[in-house]
């Protein structure tokens, strides 16, 4: 009974080591692998898609946006937006209601002022492959004149639309109607005050956070009912060109992003997550998750990979115990 026995124990073994992905749940550390992405100046987590975040360069040939599998930080799917027309400087992206992608082409980095920049709204895809998908375009002006901005939020209880404008000695928050049209011009409104040079912006998945990251550092945000309050400045990790933020998921990483080829994704403990706006920060398996710069971490694996281990041996035991019966 031996053989079958070993036999037994190689299948249980690595059925138990193979089961905690590490990045199956998108709330690790990863670096983007896709040659073509070098400008990665938005991120977004998928709700539809556990541990797939969507990103874009911000000038590319096309209106495109990438699918990356924080698995292995390949992409999965490459999304062509129909329906629009030539992107400027693409600088956002975010995640709304209902599944919806929102993309801010409202950046400005030739300095040329526009009058107007545009809003991009289309479904997630339900199907992570290679296509095309037909997009909303909006037209948005702001109430006060031109801005270079490179944040744009989407409150995920009501769909409303929030751009932060990016000036280095702090800039404003401005919300849009209440409803996008797509037919007329929108008029973004200055709301409060952003004590911060930012190049992106995200809430939580429960919209009672937002945060807001720069270059060197970052500042969250208590929602408060649309009149912003701070709270306290976030742990930013030092980065190449620190150009997006996003929360995981499950709101309890913030995934900090820079440009560059190869360029690594950072996850880094989300404050106040263990107070409603999503898992405790404070657990082991949170503590435990950050690998480094880029890279995916390990030592919430070996605890994992240690627990699983010993459910093995104990199930092995048990078998042993019966083999020995029969």
């Amino acid at each position: 009974m031996r053989r079958p026995f070993a036999l037994l124990a190689g299948a249980l073994l690595a059925a138990a080591l193979a089961a905690p992905a590490s990045a199956a749940d998108g709330d690790r550390s990863f670096t983007i692998e896709d040659p073509r992405i070098t400008e990665s100046s938005g991120l977004a987590a998928s709700r539809q898609h556990p541990g797939v975040y969507w990103t874009h360069n911000d000038q590319d040939t096309g209106a495109y946006l990438y699918a990356v599998d924080s698995a292995t930080g390949r992409t999965v799917a490459t999304i062509t937006l129909t329906g629009v027309g030539t992107p400027r400087d693409v600088e956002a992206i975010a995640v709304g209601p209902d599944d919806q992608l929102y993309v801010g082409d409202i950046g400005d980095n030739d300095g040329v002022a526009w009058d107007h920049v545009w809003v991009y709204r289309l479904p997630e895809p339900k199907t992570l492959k290679d296509q095309a998908v037909r997009a909303t375009q909006y037209v948005v002006r702001y109430a006060d004149g031109s801005r270079d901005a490179e944040s744009l939020v989407v409150h995920p209880e009501t769909g409303r639309v929030y751009i932060i404008d990016k000036q280095e000695d702090g800039g404003h928050l401005y919300a849009g109607p209440a409803t996008l049209s797509a037919s007329g011009t929108n008029v973004f409104e200055p709301v409060a005050p952003v004590d911060l040079w930012a190049t992106d912006a995200a809430f939580s998945p429960d919209g009672r956070r937002l945060a807001v990251r720069g270059y060197f550092g970052g500042i969250l945000y208590d929602w408060n009912d649309g009149r912003p309050k701070r709270l306290e400045r976030l742990d930013v990790p030092l980065q190449q060109q620190g150009e997006s933020v996003t929360y995981s998921a499950d709101g309890s990483k913030l995934m900090y992003g820079t440009e560059g080829t190869g360029s690594g994704v950072r996850a880094e403990d989300a404050p106040g997550a263990s107070d409603g706006s999503g898992a405790p920060s404070g657990s082991a398996s949170s503590q435990a998750s950050d690998g480094g710069d880029g890279g995916p971490g390990v030592s919430g694996n070996v605890k994992t990979g240690a627990l699983a281990l010993a459910a093995v041996c104990a199930v092995l035991f048990g078998f042993r115990r019966l083999f020995r019966r029969g």
